[in-house]
């Protein structure tokens, strides 16, 4: 949520770290279902304090280290999907309260494992070039999953990702630039996600269509022409880019529905397999402030499903 393929020389993995990373302490939502967070990186890649804030709403700010927060279910109740949910915030915070906790407690309750990602946030206004640290994260987090599917009693081929306003954009990223890796992959395990959810998404950088604020976070303040095209997500669909399912709100006045309508025709022209619906209002944040879940989550575990091929 928003307040009112080619290797590019500057996207570099940040120098390692090394470190032991221990699991964490179990996340702060209240659910049972919450088991555990754990560290994204084996080693971990921070020039950071590990600087948490959080203000009256739970909106998480500041400089920390990328986790994954897992929602496991019963092993007799399991799909074996996993959904990998990014939060919004444009690019300067996680709205991990409304756009993660009871969307992971959803999904887990109906047998899909759920991991919230907290990704790194972009400071390129403040750096003047672009941060890719989001984009390294979600591949991370694909490529952990994938590789200890086992541990997790979840499919390796059932990894998709789920996006809300930024993180939209951060999940359609991770759905049209997988080839471009950004980060170690000697085992050679695919960043690929098998399908994504985009949640009233900002999908282009584009004048017409970005947020300023989100654009100037994640690529500076003058980003070049060719930039802003790279990261207009509509821009780069191609015949393998993932099955797609959209959200979106008609009055959302902050990050405008064309950016979900934009999205959804490229889709068709590259013929990838792709649902939309449209509400007709619930403004920005609608689905997880206004709308009921239950009228639109539903629509989310019927998709995952059919796309997953699950039975349940």
């Amino acid at each position: 949520m928003l307040d009112d393929k080619s290797k590019q020389p500057f996207f570099s993995f940040r120098a390692c770290i090394p470190a032991i990373c221990a699991l964490v302490a179990v996340c702060t939502s209240s659910s049972s279902n919450a088991q555990q967070e754990i560290p994204l990186y084996d080693s971990l890649s921070l020039l950071t304090g590990n600087v948490i804030k959080t203000d009256a709403n739970g909106t998480l700010f500041g400089d920390y280290a990328p986790t994954l927060i897992s929602y496991l279910p019963a092993k007799k109740k399991a799909t074996g999907a996993a959904v990998i949910i990014c939060p919004g915030g444009g690019y300067s915070s996680l709205v991990i309260k409304t756009e993660g906790y009871p969307i992971a407690e959803y999904f887990v309750k109906r047998g899909i494992a759920a991991f919230i990602l907290k990704y790194r946030l972009p400071d390129a206004d403040k750096s003047g070039h672009p941060d890719m640290s989001p984009l390294q994260d979600v591949q991370q987090a694909v490529k952990k999953l994938r590789k200890e599917a086992a541990k997790w009693n979840i499919s390796a081929g059932k990894i998709g990702l789920m996006g809300f306003s930024a993180g939209g954009h951060l999940v359609a990223a991770a759905g049209t630039h997988f080839n471009n890796i950004l980060i170690p992959d000697e085992e050679n395990i695919s960043v690929r996600p098998d399908f994504l959810l985009l949640v009233y998404p900002l999908i282009s950088m584009s004048d017409s269509l970005g947020h300023a604020g989100s654009r100037n976070k994640l690529l500076g303040n003058s980003p070049s022409p060719e930039l802003i095209k790279l990261y207009s997500n509509e821009q780069q669909v191609t015949k393998n880019t993932p099955p797609v399912f959209l959200l979106h709100s008609g009055d959302d006045n902050i990050v405008k529905v064309d950016n979900s309508l934009v999205f959804y025709k490229a889709l068709q022209q590259q013929q990838v397999p792709a649902e939309m619906h449209i509400y007709p209002t619930g403004g920005h944040g609608g689905f997880v402030l206004r709308i009921p879940k239950d009228d639109w989550m539903p629509l989310c575990i019927k998709w995952i499903n059919t796309i997953t091929g699950n039975k349940k």
